[in-house]
């Protein structure tokens, strides 16, 4: 039972076991049951299979890390492991993570490190779930850094009541208007560097001003646009303290304001004179539009009351031509449906 599986090198007084850059395709059956430190790494290891770390086998596994190896399946049961508190899946192109990863029941996972992990969407889908289902609910730190990500699915941090540390850093984040940050009372800290983000609207500020544990935040090397639209951004970073390094964010356009520090914008320099939110500027449209067509109704109404006797004449004649020519069609009818009257027109005519 306390034999070192080939291919591996363990400790036992540090109940740690390393199978790093070995020809593992599979993970070892026969792991001691004393560790408490895994490193499986560097191996074409490709699928995690339900009962992969047999919990009766392995009660006291807290770290395992399986990155950097060819994953691409995390399979339901596959790490329901009853002390783990540690996981680092980084460097490995999953294509299926299903939401009962770690069980039915929840988990005491505390770190989750997905770091290069969630090229393909379906499996970004399946993180989302996993997390919203509240399996992980004792989570203090998610990373998930460079995975070119570009928008987060709708209500993905909603069950994590527990967050601290969230790093979304080097992905390809356009925007945040989807993304809940409510009930992440403990949140500490929050990487946002190294995106694609224009501006932060007010909703998303005002998020961040709601969460009271909220003192690291990181907006870096982003594609600030420095028009209107970002005014309430620039409000923000003067008032608050959250915002680390915050003296060296830069615009990236219009052209006339590249490398201007944002700290630094005064409201002339963005020329808002024109509106630039669409909601308010179709608003305005359909007001004037209004105003327009009631105007337009009002002299229409008007050149009536001053032509009111004209048009009234002009009715009565139209009246009495239609009376004319009704009673023309009545005559005719008379003649046509009385025999003898017709016979006496045919007479007549002769």
């Amino acid at each position: 039972p306390g034999a070192c599986p080939a291919l591996c090198e363990c400790s036992e007084p540090a109940r740690t076991v390393k199978c790093v850059n070995r020809n593992l395709t599979a993970v070892p059956p026969d792991l001691p049951p004393y560790v408490r430190s895994l490193f499986i790494t560097g191996t074409p290891l490709t699928d995690l299979p339900a009962g992969a770390f047999p919990a009766q086998r392995l009660p006291d596994l807290a770290s395992l890390n399986l990155s950097g190896n060819h994953l691409r399946t995390v399979e339901a049961g596959s790490l329901a492991l009853p002390a783990l508190r540690q996981l680092d899946l980084s460097g490995n192109a999953l294509v299926s993570l299903s939401p009962q990863a770690f069980g039915e029941g929840g988990s005491p996972l505390e770190e989750l490190a997905l770091r290069g992990a969630l090229r393909d969407h379906g499996v970004l889908l399946g993180l989302a779930a996993l997390l919203q289902s509240g399996a992980l609910r004792n989570l203090s730190r998610l990373e998930l850094a460079d995975n070119g990500l570009l928008l987060l699915p709708a209500g993905i941090f909603t069950a994590l009541p527990a967050l601290r540390q969230l790093d979304l850093s080097n992905n390809s984040l356009v925007g945040l208007r989807n993304v809940s940050f409510q009930g992440l009372g403990q949140l500490q800290s929050l990487n946002l560097s190294d995106n694609s983000l224009g501006v932060l609207r007010n909703g998303t500020l005002a998020q961040f001003r709601g969460l009271p544990a909220l003192r690291h935040v990181r907006l870096d090397r982003n594609a600030w646009v420095c028009d209107c639209a970002i005014e309430d951004l620039l409000a923000w970073l003067k008032d608050s303290d959250q915002v680390e390094g915050k003296e060296a964010l830069t615009c990236a356009s219009p052209d006339k304001m590249l490398g201007k520090a944002l700290l630094k914008i005064n409201g002339s320099d963005l020329n808002c004179s024109v509106p630039t939110d669409l909601p308010s500027q179709l608003q305005t449209s359909y007001v004037f539009l209004g105003i327009v067509l009631a105007l337009i109704g009002a002299i229409f109404l008007l050149v009536l009351y001053l032509n009111r006797k004209g048009i009234k004449k002009w009715m009565h004649n139209i009246r009495d031509a239609c009376r004319d020519h009704m009673e023309g069609y009545h005559y005719r009818y008379e003649i046509n449906a009385d025999p003898r009257l017709t016979n006496l027109s045919s007479n007549s005519d002769v």
